[in-house]
């Protein structure tokens, strides 16, 4: 098979399994896997096809590979750019330092890889320097996998949050995001203006959706957050016979499970429309999808100062709540490491 043959086939297959995987339901997460993959092998035909008929074209080719290091540079520094931008606009927690973080690791993981190749590329070769060798190639592998991951997950949020899911909702329900001195904040705020978008939407259409705010009462709050949040409904023109606001919800899935429990007390039994804000989107449809919820994802706009670490934060509580499939991703990468310490035993 010729170079532009092959990733071409690729390229297909993987599309192929991003429709089949997203009529099914495009709430998945491998959906953004098999696009992240078909975009991939596309690009890598493209590349491949414009070599062969452009003279001059792997030049280009080879330039653009050697600015990779100046845009992993240039990430790195908007990263922390925006680590301190956010903990100077929201104050000081691991939420908002995660992109600071982020922008640090983008610098020391690589540096610390480079100094264990260097130093395991002196005169002789001893088991020490297998090690460094192995842990070096260790971690290649799992920052690249998780790289990766992160990719999968930025691109098809972007085009979940962009799809029409055409749904008709019987219930909308608002997640909560916290409160100031008991007050809805621009964040919420923002879901709820989208919430009230659609709920005015379904009215012209001569339907009456049920209206669920969602949130409890957290330690630094004087009220519940499903409260405030009906308050500001009910003020800005919502009938009070279409709001029902669930108040003792904690996090994200309390907040799907428990709005599940008052649609069923209100006698309403159809598809269901949840707001967030656009960088949450993704996280929120996997969630309802793993609770059997009729339920499709729609998102308000963040500024765009908050979004990376906010969106980072989704990635992170999406490794977590899939971490035996990363721990079986890895194990590969794991498995390679011992081969490699083997053989640097068998050296000695």
């Amino acid at each position: 098979m010729t170079a532009v043959g092959a990733p071409a086939v690729f390229a297909l297959v993987f599309l192929l399994l991003y429709v089949v995987s997203r009529r099914r339901d495009p709430r998945m997460l491998r959906n953004g896997v098999f696009l992240t993959a078909a975009a991939f092998f596309a690009l890598a035909t493209a590349v491949a096809a414009l070599t062969l008929v452009v003279p001059g074209f792997s030049l280009v080719v080879g330039t653009v590979l050697l600015l990779v290091p100046l845009a992993v540079v240039v990430l790195g520094v908007a990263l922390i750019a925006n680590g301190f931008r956010m903990l100077r606009s929201e104050g000081r927690s691991l939420g908002n330092t995660l992109s600071l973080l982020a922008g640090v690791l983008v610098f020391v993981l690589p540096a610390v890889a480079i100094a264990l190749f260097v130093a395991a590329s002196g005169e002789g070769f001893t088991l020490w320097d297998g090690t460094r060798i192995a842990v070096a190639v260790l971690m290649v592998f799992v920052c690249g996998y998780f790289a990766v991951s992160l990719v999968a997950f930025a691109v098809y949020s972007v085009v979940y949050g962009r799809m029409r899911h055409g749904t008709v909702p019987d219930k909308i329900v608002v997640l909560g995001s916290g409160l100031i001195r008991g007050e809805v904040p621009p964040l919420l705020r923002s879901r709820l203006d989208r919430a009230l978008v659609v709920y005015r939407a379904e009215r012209a259409a001569g339907r009456r959706p049920l209206l669920i705010p969602s949130g409890g009462q957290g330690d630094d709050e004087p009220r519940a957050e499903g409260t405030a949040m009906a308050e500001y409904l009910l003020a800005n023109g919502a009938d009070p016979d279409d709001v029902r606001p669930e108040t003792e919800s904690r996090n994200t899935r309390e907040n799907l499970r428990l709005s599940r429990a008052v649609q069923a007390e209100a006698g309403r039994d159809g598809q269901v429309v949840v707001v967030t804000n656009d960088y949450h989107v993704l996280r929120a449809a996997t969630l309802a999808r793993r609770l059997d919820l009729p339920a499709q994802v729609v998102g308000a706009r963040t500024a765009p100062y908050y979004v990376p670490s906010a969106f980072l934060r989704e990635f992170v509580a999406v490794v977590v709540e899939h971490r035996w499939l990363n721990v079986v991703a890895c194990t590969p990468f794991v498995l390679f490491t011992a081969f490699l310490l083997w053989e640097s035993f068998q050296q000695r």
